[in-house]
């Protein structure tokens, strides 16, 4: 069989917390002795998120421009392109970019001459202009398939007429690609809800359920790695003597709601977050919460190093998961991947992924606290019992390997 060519359109950088950059990079690792795919994935070369290959281990083959600036380089046998957008754009930013990449795509295909490739774009962000890229990648043989993301029309982040955009621009998304990519039930549900008979000539969308993925092994760290002491001395955490969050620093992610709930709870653990600070909305939270003067509540910067994250989970007493916007999250399936005790956010989504393997908390005052104050009595052998159940979870149906094999299943067909 010859090489399917694919193309990933829609991520910042490999080596993120983002949710794409997650997939991409396992998506990539998974398949990179696979010679039956070639994958091509767009990276941003400047501005917010943009791609720091030097980050990551085992590149290859860099390509540098006049300037000395990286724009290509091989990481997981895949060829990796960077799109370099104009500064202060603002939300525009990310339109630019996903149509600057996909504009690539097609030049890089006509080149080549590939026969067949897909394009898989992820996230609903370039509505207007979908329907010119269509019709132009179908006239070179290839076919669009999409990730429709989760409501990106409802994050807190946007002001009333960008919403009005993503939503705009998720229905005309759906409507001229060849496949949605759903990561979530909920998700492939709300998509033929809203858009049946609403496709080119009156058709419904086409769809398929592939989540993420996740690990169920245990970390190589040992527990007295150096690596490990070091980075858990200098936070000043002891381990099963911290509740833990790993994510964007975004609003929708509950961060106000967990820190105000810690804050209240009598739990004498302390709160590890692991985000990369926007420090706009972190002062946002300082003037509402005044989280600096409790000594638990600890900001601990970013961690790269997969293996001492994953470390870090399991070290961890207790895991919030906060997300309230997007289908299944991969910091929630690390989490039920590591970590033994995990309080979510009860959300569909989040109820979706982890059944009866967490405990669950509302934004009601009061009550997550409430949990907290529960969690920090619960017996270690609920909490192993719980553990157990949420391992057997992945497993079963969110293990990397079954998930990109069923990727691998849509991409050859």
């Amino acid at each position: 069989m010859k090489v399917r060519h694919v193309f990933l359109v829609g991520a910042k950088s490999l080596g993120a917390y983002g949710g794409y950059e997650t997939f991409i990079n396992k998506l990539t690792e998974y398949h990179q002795h696979d010679t039956r795919l070639q994958y091509h994935v767009a990276c941003k070369a400047n501005g917010d998120g943009c791609m720091d290959e030097t980050k990551l281990e085992n590149v290859s083959r860099t390509v540098k421009d006049g300037k000395g600036n990286t724009v290509e380089f091989t990481y997981h046998n895949a060829r990796c392109f960077k799109i370099r957008i104009p500064e202060k754009l603002g939300p525009a930013q990310a339109i630019y970019y996903d149509v600057k990449a996909l504009s690539e795509c097609c030049r890089y295909i006509e080149k080549n001459r590939l026969q067949r490739p897909v394009i898989y774009i992820m996230a609903c962000r370039i509505g207007p202009f979908i329907k010119h890229y269509y019709k132009k990648i179908h006239r070179l043989g290839g076919k669009i398939y999409l990730n429709p993301d989760g409501h990106e029309w409802m994050r807190a982040k946007w002001s009333a007429p960008i919403r009005k955009y993503w939503k705009l621009s998720e229905q005309k998304m759906v409507k001229w690609s060849d496949l949605q990519i759903c990561d979530s039930v909920n998700i492939e549900k709300y998509i033929h809800e809203s858009y049946d008979g609403k496709g080119i000539r009156g058709k419904s969308p086409k769809t398929t359920f592939i989540a993420y993925g996740a690990e169920t092994r245990r970390s190589k760290l040992t527990d007295d790695d150096a690596k490990l002491t070091a980075w858990m001395e200098s936070k000043a955490l002891k381990p099963q003597e911290y509740y833990l969050v790993v994510g964007r620093f975004v609003p929708e992610n509950n961060y106000e709601t967990m820190i105000r709930e810690f804050m209240k709870s009598g739990s004498k653990k302390d709160f590890a977050i692991i985000t990369n600070v926007n420090d706009k909305f972190l002062d946002e939270l300082e003037a509402k919460l005044h989280f600096r003067t409790d000594p638990r509540i600890k900001f601990v910067g970013t961690v790269y190093d997969q293996e001492l994250l994953m470390k870090i989970r399991e070290n961890a007493y207790a895991y919030f998961h906060g997300h309230e916007v997007g289908g299944t999250n991969p910091s929630l399936l690390e989490a039920l991947g590591s970590t033994e005790l995990n309080l979510l956010l009860n959300v569909g989504f989040n109820r979706e992924v982890a059944e009866d393997a967490a405990l669950y908390w509302n934004k009601e005052p009061g009550n997550l606290a409430a949990l907290i104050d529960r969690a920090d009595g619960i017996g270690e052998d609920a909490r192993a019992a719980l553990g157990r159940k949420a391992k057997q979870r992945i497993r079963e149906a969110y293990s990397w390997e079954y998930i990109c094999g069923r990727y691998a299943e849509e991409f050859l067909k």
